[in-house]
Parts: structure tokens; C-alpha cells; sequence
């Protein structure tokens, strides 16, 4: 048995597409081409936008694209206690610190010249060093903060965890090609770690699952290549193994626009509903076909 565990972690805020397809399967044929583990995880701490019905749908999609996981599968929003104890560990080493901005408020301050990498405004910290007794008094009116990381005092821990080696992760290209990055956390800024909604952000959240699941090696769409700096400076921060990752190519339309749960893009049930079937769908998005034992050829 190999020591390769893999998962895929959709979130249920719409039905599946062929872009999702993608990774479920390649997340899938890579466990199974090296006798490892294959997990699903529901990345549903977005309580505003997650629904059951599409999480249910997620698993029937994911069956009939031939693919199997195994049991039980981890659900983000009955683990609320597990992420407050990573986040409380970040707060003693003084890390975190509330924030009650709104976004038209850090719009209305923030350079529209600096971005993050997702294309945000970066924080330009209303909240950082602020009085506490102006915190106290937000609190004590009702109003629950966010949690930001305080990414100065973050890359100085850091430096000192790694006794000033640079922080890196490995990167498996497409050839199985090992390649060293050097990541650079701070193009985030002082990032959202725990949402004024929920006790977690999307960072956090996959950060302290993949180590809870064992996860050694994540494999996800290109997007989120970019993020893998800040998740590896959260994991040396709470002291957690570092998985390697694999950031595969997405499937985008002619314009270059990526595909998207919202707009419906080549949908899995309106690709069922024309005939196709798994087979069609690998082809379509240029996979191998399955075989029996589940791998690829």
C-alpha cells in the first residue's frame, strides 16, 4: 500500500462541472495508479451559499463518473471546533488580531494599485494595533470581528521556525516532475484567517483538514497555485506536515475565462441529461479512460 492519499473538496454552492470533473478524477486515478488512498472531503463552511441538496448531488455526480472514496467523508461545517483550536493556537503566538472592517470599507481605503492574488484589495489595516478598548466596545455591542493574520509578525515566527531557510513547498508538475518553490506568503497580506461568520476562512479550513486527513499530496486546478504560499506558512505555523502539490491545468472557454458552478459551465448533470457518459466526459476534458482497477492507461 502506497503512502499517497489524495482527496478532492468541493464545495456544495452549485452543481458540478466538467472543471470539477477534472480534478475529481485526476485526484482519483493518482491514488489508485499508486495503491493509495482517494478521499472526499465537503468544503461547506460557507453556511450562506452551501446546500444539502447540492452536496447530495456532488456524490451522485462524483458515482457516476465511476469514481469511489472512502468512508466516512469529512463535511467542514461539523468540525467548527477543530478549526477555533488552530485559530486559538495562532492567537497565542500573537498572530491574530479582530477586525471589523466591512469591504466597503477596506475599498474605500485600500490602494487600488496593490492587490492579493486573487485580485482584492489588500488590507490596508484599518484594524491592526487598534485600541482595545475600541474593540471591547464593538463587541459589546453584538458585533463579532474577523480574524486577520498579522503577516509581519507572522513571516518573523516563521523565519524563526525556520531558522531563516526560505519557505518552500514541492511542486509535482504534470511529468511527475518534482520541482522547489520558494513561496512568498506575504503577497497576501494580512489575510482573513477566521470570517466574522464563520469560525474558519477557506485557508484555515484546508489547511488544518488536509493534516487532520492525512493528505500527502493535493492535487487541485492552477487557480490556487498562489495560495499554496500562504497554506504552507499556516502549516509551519501550527506545526503540521507539509503535503507536496500538483496545481493541474484548468479546462477554460476559447476567451480564456475559466469555467464556473454560477454560470453553469458544461454542467455533469446537463452533460447526463445529452447521453454522455463517464467515458465521454474523460475524453471531453482529455483524461485516459478508466480501467477496471480503477487507474488509467
Amino acid at each position: 500500500m502506497s503512502d499517497t492519499v489524495t482527496r478532492f473538496a468541493p464545495s456544495p454552492n452549485g452543481l458540478l462541472h466538467a472543471g470539477h470533473a477534472l480534478s475529481a478524477i485526476i485526484a482519483h486515478d493518482t491514488a489508485r495508479q499508486r495503491g493509495g488512498r482517494f478521499l472526499l472531503r465537503i468544503e461547506d463552511i460557507d453556511i450562506t451559499r452551501a446546500r444539502p441538496e447540492f452536496a447530495a448531488a456532488i456524490v451522485e455526480d462524483l458515482g457516476w463518473l465511476g469514481l469511489s472514496w472512502e468512508e466516512p467523508v469529512l463535511v467542514q461545517s461539523q468540525h467548527f471546533p477543530e478549526y477555533l483550536a488552530a485559530a486559538d493556537r495562532l492567537i497565542a503566538q500573537g498572530l491574530l488580531y479582530p477586525c471589523f472592517a466591512s469591504r466597503a470599507d477596506i475599498a474605500a481605503a485600500a490602494d487600488p494599485a496593490r492587490t492579493d492574488p486573487d485580485g482584492a484589495p489588500l488590507y490596508p489595516g484599518l484594524w491592526k494595533n487598534a485600541d482595545a478598548a475600541a474593540v471591547a466596545e464593538r463587541i459589546g455591542k453584538g458585533e463579532t470581528p474577523a480574524l486577520r493574520l498579522d503577516m509581519q509578525a507572522a513571516l518573523q515566527a516563521l523565519s524563526h521556525k525556520l531558522s531563516g531557510a526560505p519557505l518552500t513547498f514541492t511542486e509535482i508538475d504534470a511529468d511527475g516532475t518534482p520541482r522547489q518553490i520558494v513561496a512568498d506568503p506575504a503577497r497576501w497580506g494580512d489575510a482573513v484567517i477566521v470570517r466574522k461568520d464563520v469560525p474558519a476562512s477557506y485557508h484555515l479550513a484546508v489547511v488544518v483538514d488536509d493534516a487532520r486527513q492525512g493528505v500527502t499530496l493535493v492535487t487541485r486546478g492552477a487557480d490556487l497555485f498562489a495560495a499554496t504560499d500562504l497554506h504552507r506558512m499556516l502549516q509551519v505555523l501550527l506545526d503540521v506536515a507539509e503535503p507536496r502539490y500538483s496545481h493541474h491545468r484548468l479546462i477554460c472557454w476559447s476567451d480564456g475565462r475559466k469555467l464556473s458552478k454560477s454560470n453553469g459551465d458544461m454542467g455533469l448533470r446537463a452533460l447526463r441529461a445529452e447521453g454522455a457518459n463517464a467515458a465521454d466526459v474523460r475524453r471531453a476534458i482529455g483524461l485516459a479512460e478508466a480501467v477496471p482497477d480503477g487507474s488509467s492507461r
